[in-house]
């Protein structure tokens, strides 16, 4: 099928392109496109927010490799994470569609396979936004109890530690919260967007800066680029091993650009403005990360004392790099906690962004029909707002999060889909694209001309490496309670899809299904 002019004419002058391609694809247009090149953009990049990712998981980093892992394993997993975004705008170019990724799939594979590839693609994808909101937010909550706690003496003054309960009380609230945010009008999300996109910046940019600034004790420039952090308690001694899972921050943070693709039929021109979103809010976030993490890093002069549950902050490393910079300087760490009010601010923004993308692909999941009660979460209101499917989003990423209360364990399995599960995703349309489609394929205004298909193959072989590797073990000796329970998730979540299809789903899904008359 050609693409469209990029100035389809109806009686009242032009038509919008994205709404011409997407009418040729065969959707009406439900949803308000109201959004901006900056708006699209802005969504992925609150979604990717590099202070939530590098704060909740800076523990990570320095325990396995430290500075070196920190600041060399962000370019390496951000330049990867480029060529998979380049493979993604490409083919969003040519089908800029709310169900993205699945019915990517469905195009690419080819007619034989499209039912089959949308149910595995659309399924892991779905599911790995709910894991990506229920982690986000319950990353609030947590760093929400390490306020508290420093805001009430610290932990070795006497301070307030939440229960387990509690903290799932306030991760409740937030969800509450992002779903009523999400139930307004796109026009005033997308205004919430936009702030997000410049509090993230302006954020990283206060913190970078301000933090080792106020530390009466900073780390040397040998340090921050070459010390290599060996000490952990885990057991692993390997270098190599080491520097590999300490990537699991880097990568673990620019995720969630997907949501830029989910935004396109809310976008203008979104055949041309949501690859510039993909692209854009990948490549921002890896410059704004490197320098989050240089001027934190610059403050980092003891990782054992970070690191350790007897600190202030609990084991929370920036939480307590912080608190200790203004009470070394100051003699109190009020300034601290306001800047961890500044991180809050900034992963609030994130959940709310990132339902926003999950109540998007439910709404185009079951617009075709994919998901039980599909009449009722594909529903839209007055404003033109999918609120059905919003609300669902925010309780399945609630009653995720319940595993919490049971085992630790079995909610950090629950989380790792997040990661691995969203970029098999991804990978997937990718594979389809430089396999089935190779010669098919009919780019769109975006489009990586005769490199496409290099760049494809290196984006799925990167996936298929990060899957393996963040399969590993990351403690010695392996019992129940270390087991690395992530392809345990990863692969349930596989069996689960792929039973059902046999099963139930591949008697009557036939993938997407169009709903604009002849």
């Amino acid at each position: 099928m050609g693409l469209p002019t990029h100035t389809a004419q109806n009686g009242s002058g032009s038509l919008d392109t994205g709404n011409a391609r997407l009418k040729e694809l065969g959707y009406k247009q439900e949803l308000k496109r109201d959004l901006s090149v900056f708006s699209n953009f802005a969504f992925s990049f609150s979604i990717i927010s590099v202070l939530t990712g590098i704060t909740t998981l800076y523990n990570t980093g320095l325990n396995f490799g430290g500075p070196v892992s920190l600041q060399y394993g962000w370019f390496i997993a951000g330049g990867f994470t480029m060529i998979v975004g380049l493979s993604m705008a490409e083919i969003c170019s040519s089908y800029p569609t709310s169900g993205g990724l699945y019915y990517w799939s469905a195009k690419l594979a080819g007619p034989n396979w499209a039912p089959f590839a949308s149910w595995i693609t659309g399924w892991f994808n779905i599911v790995g936004q709910w894991a990506v909101t229920t982690s986000v937010d319950f990353s609030l909550a947590q760093l929400i109890q390490v306020i508290i706690l420093l805001s009430t003496g610290g932990k070795n003054g006497g301070g307030y530690e939440a229960s387990k309960y509690v903290v799932i009380g306030i991760h409740g609230g937030i969800l509450l919260m992002h779903a009523a945010l999400n139930s307004l009008p796109i026009s005033v999300l997308s205004f919430f967007g936009q702030l997000a996109a410049a509090w993230n910046l302006v954020g990283v940019l206060v913190l970078m800066i301000l933090i080792p600034l106020v530390a009466t004790e900073r780390a040397s420039a040998k340090f921050v680029f070459t010390h290599f952090n060996t000490d952990n308690d885990d057991g692993i001694n390997s270098k190599p091993y080491i520097f590999v899972l300490g990537l699991l921050m880097s990568q673990y943070t620019l995720t969630g650009y997907d949501a830029s693709a989910h935004m396109t039929e809310e976008t203008k021109n979104a055949d041309k403005n949501g690859p510039k979103g993909i692209i854009s809010a990948i490549g921002i976030s890896v410059i704004f990360g490197w320098l989050y993490l240089l001027g934190i890093t610059f403050a980092v002069t003891n990782i054992s004392s970070l690191l350790s549950e007897d600190n202030d902050a609990g084991g929370y490393a920036i939480a307590e790099i912080f608190y200790q910079a203004f009470k070394g300087r100051y003699g109190n760490g009020v300034g601290g906690i306001i800047c961890l009010g500044v991180v809050a601010v900034a992963i609030f923004f994130c959940g709310m962004s990132s339902v926003t993308s999950n109540s998007r692909m439910v709404y185009a999941f079951s617009r075709d029909g994919a998901m039980p009660l599909s009449s009722l979460w594909h529903k839209v209101n007055n404003h033109e707002v999918p609120m059905n499917a919003v609300w669902l989003s925010a309780i399945i990423s609630f009653c995720m999060a319940l595993t919490y209360l049971g085992s630790e364990v079995a909610f950090q399995a629950m989380v790792s889909i997040a990661t691995i599960g969203l970029y098999i995703a991804y990978a997937l349309p990718i594979f389809f694209r430089v396999t089935l489609a190779r010669k098919s394929f009919i780019p769109g205004p975006f489009n990586l001309g005769r490199y496409g298909v290099l760049v494809g193959w290196i984006a799925v072989l990167w996936v298929a490496t990060i899957s393996i590797l963040f399969s590993l073990p990351v403690t010695y000796p392996i019992t129940n309670e270390t087991l690395n329970y992530t392809p345990v998730a990863v692969g349930g979540l596989l069996i689960i899809t792929i039973s059902s299809w046999i099963l139930w789903a591949r008697h009557w899904f036939k993938g997407p299904v169009t709903n604009v008359e002849s």
